[in-house]
């Protein structure tokens, strides 16, 4: 998201890192209005109630890249304090949200709910966050169904576990496929624009141009 220099964009974005994890749960918000949409609440609801009064946004919608527990797992309980719909993600990761409450014993988490999305999104889609129109593109392989979100005229790019800064997302877990996710690394995200700036699911955000050289999965 570059701008010309003393030029603020749009749109904030606030990162509130949660659970063991350590998502990237985002809450991006219009500077004007304050209007806003919170992406991958994974748990720790109250951490991220907590931004948004800090910060004073008013959230429109939650929205979900995937159906993986540190992604979804504080959908339910946010979508309830907050009275707002649950958008995404695509409705290949049905099954995957079905099975939140198997996840989390899996992993050991305890109080997560299951949650049933009000829309599910599909590739060539437009979504509405923040006052800004993203681009909804369909980005398997990490899961069926996981959706990357791109604002074309930002340059912007929010990526969930597609791809990372310096890697790529793991796909050993159940309907993951390594050659599913670089093909759509390679098919969907690299066309992008090498100076498209991209805010991965966890870890810092980089730009398209940086991983096409340097990450060594892409090559």
């Amino acid at each position: 998201m570059s701008e010309p220099e003393g030029i603020e964009p749009p749109i904030q974005i606030v990162i509130v890192p949660v659970t063991a994890f350590q998502q990237n749960c985002s809450i991006v918000f219009d500077r004007a209005t304050k209007a806003g949409a919170v992406i991958d609440p994974g748990g720790d609801v109250e951490r991220i109630l907590a931004a948004l009064r800090e910060h004073e946004v008013k959230v429109e919608k939650i929205v979900l890249t995937h159906g993986h527990i540190d992604h979804v797992g504080g959908a339910a309980d946010l979508a309830e304090a907050l009275e707002v719909p649950v958008i995404g993600p695509h409705e290949a990761d049905r099954e995957l949200i079905a099975r939140v409450e198997d996840q989390a014993r899996q992993f050991g988490v305890d109080g997560v709910r299951a949650v049933e999305p009000d829309l599910w999104l599909a590739e060539g889609d437009e979504l509405t966050m923040a006052g800004r129109s993203f681009q909804v593109l369909h980005c398997p392989g990490h899961a069926p169904g996981h959706l990357v979100f791109f604002d074309k005229e930002l340059r912007f790019a929010i990526s969930g576990d597609v791809l990372f800064a310096g890697s790529v997302g793991r796909t050993d877990l159940p309907g993951g496929n390594h050659e599913t996710l670089i093909a759509s690394i390679r098919d969907k995200m690299l066309p992008l624009g090498d100076d498209v700036t991209f805010l991965p699911g966890h870890g810092p955000a980089s730009t398209i141009g940086h991983e096409r050289q340097t990450n060594p999965f892409l090559r």
